[in-house]
């Protein structure tokens, strides 16, 4: 019988040493989150004994992996973590967290963590703008959304409502 809380694709994160610094930090943002299992390195290779070797987590409700598999692996910026947000509070807190002191705020609600993760901190409200119908306002929209780096709910409002 399948494991009913087994999903099909799980996204697996490779830091170089701070899986575990990263995922305590993620599990600690979302509500709903949990590290399901921990698995460290042993005595085979001295030199990561005791060093967290992978790890399954859920971030509200979504499953990944971590591992830290050394110097060889980097994160680009060609692959990003899109969490849609509810609020500009929620906006804000998020992309202050992610960032910390070491990370970069990006243009377009985009950021690049401490660990060199990329995430899209947006407005679930933007693909609904998207889709709906007023085509003229979403151009306006987007072209506010363009000038932004975090990105302020209230002026992407305001731009697609302007007559």
């Amino acid at each position: 019988m399948k494991n009913e809380t087994q999903q099909k694709i799980t996204t697996f994160l490779t830091f170089n040493d701070q899986a575990e610094e990263a995922m305590n930090l993620y599990v600690s943002l979302f509500k709903d989150s949990k590290i399901i299992n921990k698995f460290y390195y042993n005595n085979d290779n001295p030199e990561l004994t005791g060093k967290l070797m992978t790890a399954t987590i859920e971030l509200a409700g979504q499953r990944f992996m971590v591992l830290n598999g050394g110097s060889s692996f980097s994160f680009t910026q060609g692959f990003s973590l899109f969490v849609n947000c509810q609020s500009q509070n929620e906006i804000d807190e998020l992309s202050a967290k992610l960032i910390g002191d070491t990370g970069e705020q990006l243009p377009c609600g985009w950021l690049r963590d401490k660990f060199g993760v990329s995430w899209q901190i947006v407005p679930s409200n933007l693909g609904e703008k998207l889709n709906g119908g007023d085509p003229e306002g979403f151009k306006r929209m987007f072209a506010a959304l363009m000038k932004m780096k975090k990105i302020d709910m209230a002026t992407l409002q305001k731009a697609y409502d302007e007559a």
